[in-house]
């Protein structure tokens, strides 16, 4: 595999368990984009969109994307896209955040959704 599943979904978490390719991050939506950001900013690329779905950031905790398993040179298209992603998701927040008390129910059906798109990912990437 050429790309790295980083998620702090459970459920991608435990769909995917024991693969290589799967880097879980037990913390926010944020810390995600944060860490993806980090890994870009060392010669990965993004190779899915931070946010992919119709869900807006401050709706969900949870997000999973992928990038690049190897660094190679500075990606900017990736840079700017991980940098844009950030910045709309931290105005979504500022806005209002939606994702802190919500209800089993609900939690599993954005677990659900970011699954489906993520599995739609990896399809595409193989």
């Amino acid at each position: 595999m050429n790309y790295l599943l980083v998620t702090n979904n459970p459920l991608v978490k435990s769909m995917y368990q024991n693969r290589k390719f799967l880097l879980y991050l037990d913390g926010s939506y944020l810390e995600v984009l944060y860490y993806a950001r980090d890994q870009i900013h060392k010669g990965h690329e993004l190779l899915s969109h931070p946010l992919s779905g119709s869900i807006k950031p401050n709706e969900t905790p949870y997000k999973s994307l992928l990038i690049s398993r190897k660094a190679k040179s500075l990606n900017y298209q990736s840079v700017t896209m991980i940098e844009d992603s950030i910045e709309t998701t931290k105005k979504f927040f500022s806005i209002q955040d939606r994702t802190q008390g919500l209800r089993q129910d609900l939690l599993s059906d954005f677990q659900e959704i970011d699954y489906h798109l993520i599995k739609g990912a990896l399809e595409s990437a193989k």
